[in-house]
């Protein structure tokens, strides 16, 4: 357990989070929103800080990032509990479990031990992920301290609910955004997740973008009858190309039933084709198709001269013409980070 680090005080021993865009109010002996931050006698304290239900050494294609050093294994770290209560999540095991559960599910890592594993197992960076790494915000932050002091890359893999003011507190310790934005209207997002305000996302990645140069590759998973529609996918689209640049990846992932949702059935391929070309008619230059393994948009190709510069196919992964973040065969600028590219951590 440890103090918050983003709240505020209010009468009678109340609190108010400021950790992610619920902003819950708190009363004394109440949880928020996530069921891990709980108010005792007016002070607000992380009940999961450093409390991990699940631990790998992943390929970073896994989360998915494709431009972020490509290849590599990435640490990988998740806990309890969840800010959204999405219908579909696909580890609603630990995202939609209770705090009573913490000692009986969860093992303890500090920070410092978690940074021993990452490097003891080969891995070139680390991940909070599986489930909102907010909702552990000051384990997450003490970690990406220690990760770029030791030479790790860091990675949030996020509904990108968190607060400006969160963001700007990890911003300088943290490399990668790679950011859910699950559709593209408030009926959506309030029928899938139970979140009647999420816009603030929108205005989050951009701030991670602009203002602390993370690198931003978006995910929408394609789930039938929900957010399939093309209103929803073009508008999207355009947005991430208007905001973020046509440079930013895309990954449309398959559904498949999970959680609440075992009555839809798995996103049709065409679908899921549909998407891509929504995606590239909006002009970006890199659309995935995910879960979709031998899929030909899994390899990147360079948009100017055609060549593949990394080939994939599932969590295989060859870098066969990447110099830095460019074309090694044209030189076109294709927004990659890696070890050697001039912008990497």
């Amino acid at each position: 357990m440890r103090e918050a680090v983003l709240y505020d005080k209010l009468p009678d021993s109340g609190v108010r989070c400021r950790t992610c865009q619920w902003r819950c109010r708190i009363n004394p002996g109440k949880y928020g929103v996530c069921g891990m931050y709980r108010n005792r006698e007016g002070t607000l304290y992380n009940i999961n800080y450093s409390l991990v239900s699940s631990v790998a050494a992943d390929p970073i294609e896994k989360k998915p990032l494709f431009h972020f050093h490509p290849g590599t294994l990435c640490f990988s770290l998740g806990t309890l509990g969840c800010n959204f209560h999405c219908k579909h999540c696909q580890n609603w095991e630990i995202s939609t479990a209770a705090g009573a559960a913490l000692e009986n599910t969860c093992r303890e890592l500090s920070p410092e031990a978690a940074i021993k594993l990452a490097r003891q197992s080969g891995c070139r960076g680390i991940a909070w992920t599986y489930n909102e790494p907010t909702i552990w915000f000051e384990y997450t932050l003490d970690s990406a301290r220690l990760a770029k002091e030791n030479g790790l890359y860091t990675v949030y893999v996020t509904n990108g609910y968190a607060t400006p003011e969160a963001l700007d507190t990890i911003g300088p310790y943290l490399d990668a955004w790679r950011v859910d934005i699950k559709g593209f209207s408030d009926e959506f997002y309030k029928e899938l997740a139970g979140v009647p305000r999420w816009r603030e996302i929108l205005e989050v990645t951009v701030r991670a973008k602009e203002k602390w140069n993370m690198h931003v590759e978006v995910v929408t998973n394609i789930v039938p009858t929900m957010n399939d529609d093309e209103k929803q996918l073009k508008e999207l689209a355009d947005w991430i190309h208007k905001e973020l640049g046509e440079l930013t990846p895309w990954h449309v992932t398959r559904f498949y039933p999970n959680h609440r949702l075992t009555h839809l059935p798995p996103t049709p391929l065409e679908a899921i084709e549909k998407a891509v070309k929504i995606g590239r008619e909006a002009g970006l230059k890199f659309v995935y198709a995910g879960n979709v393994p031998g899929h030909e948009s899994e390899t990147t190709l360079c948009y100017a001269c055609g060549k593949p510069v990394v080939k994939r196919y599932g969590y295989d992964t060859e870098v066969a013409g990447l110099n830095g973040s460019k074309c090694r065969y044209c030189g076109e600028e294709l927004n990659f980070r890696s070890a050697d590219s001039a912008d990497s951590p």
